[in-house]
């Protein structure tokens, strides 16, 4: 039989043999993704159980005499969302300045000193913001906040009367926006990082300027990233304790005035506070309220898979 003719070989039948520690592996990582659905749901699960008392409590069972627990929850939700939302108005645009100032603009020497600098910020625990809140900054803000009652008490954001020891939402707000931009501008630094070396040749070789270049060809590939960092930054400012719990001056309320000495408070820092001397459904209001933080995270963190999914075009992948 000629070469022509051979006969090709036909592989040998039945399924290939899988290695040991392929089997191992694939096993430990779905074990593992099993292990987060089913602590997740045995969180919720908790959290409904011991929330169903304070759920359907009337009035005088629950703190501050509300008589249900919406108008319990209610300021504690309007004070998490305003304290986090005031943070991420601070933190987003230093968190972009900072990565792209890394990234485009420093020096190399400069850049990785002030990476590693920004990068420790994020080891830095809770409670020493909290103590710099209210030894160093508020006392330094106040006469600030007192000019800006006088000259603009007419807006209501800054209407009087002014705290006389600064620590005020904003204060919290500034010490929550100083804890959020570390991870924040890490984020935005490695999304940064990966724009496509030949599209800023290409604008810088059309004549664009260095910022013309980044409005261009970087902020539009980083898009997505960009979302992916403020919706991580809310989660972790809303879920914050400490830092707020001792900053804050708290009470039951709902206003935007960010000067005043009653502030709106959060969920994390009324657990924090009340849960020491909490009996019976009080301390089932506590998980109750609880329930509706895990509620807002998570919602937070559908809401921003959606917003990336939908700019998915932007992000560099095709």
């Amino acid at each position: 039989m000629t070469a022509s003719t051979a006969v090709p070989v036909r592989p040998a039948r039945g399924r290939a043999k899988v290695r040991v520690g392929d089997r191992v592996f694939s096993t430990t990582t779905i074990v593992a993704g099993s292990l987060i659905l089913a602590t997740l749901a045995a969180v919720a699960i908790f959290l409904i159980i011991q929330s169903i008392p304070a759920l359907v409590a009337g009035k005088g069972e629950l703190p501050n005499d509300a008589t249900n627990f919406w108008q319990y929850v209610w300021p504690l939700v309007f004070g998490t969302v305003w304290a986090a939302f005031l943070a991420l108005l601070f933190a987003t645009p230093l968190s972009i300045g900072i990565a792209l100032f890394i990234t485009h603009y420093a020096p190399r020497r400069v850049s990785q000193t002030l990476g590693y600098i920004i990068d420790l910020l994020a080891a830095v625990p809770s409670v020493v913001f909290g103590l710099w809140g209210i030894v160093t900054l508020a006392p330094f803000v106040q006469p600030f906040y007192q000019w800006l009652t006088v000259n603009l008490g007419w807006f209501p954001l800054f209407a009087p009367p002014v705290s006389g020891t600064g620590r005020t939402i904003l204060t919290a707000a500034i010490v929550l926006a100083v804890m959020v931009i570390p991870i924040m501008t890490a984020i935005c630094r490695e999304v940064f990082l990966q724009t496509p070396r030949l599209h800023e040749e290409a604008a810088l070789a059309l004549g664009a300027t260095r910022w013309e270049m980044i409005r261009m060809a970087v902020l539009p590939f980083a898009r997505s990233g960009i979302i992916s960092a403020i919706m991580l930054g809310l989660g972790r400012a809303l879920g914050e304790t400490f830092a707020i719990a001792m900053v804050l001056s708290p009470a039951f309320i709902v206003k935007f005035a960010v000067l005043q000495a009653q502030n709106p408070n959060t969920i994390a820092a009324n657990i924090a506070l009340q849960f020491p001397e909490a009996t019976g459904v009080g301390v089932n209001a506590l998980v109750a309220s609880g329930l509706v933080l895990f509620a807002v995270t998570l919602l937070v963190n559908v809401l921003a898979r959606w917003i990336i999914s939908r700019r998915a075009a932007f992000s560099g992948a095709n």
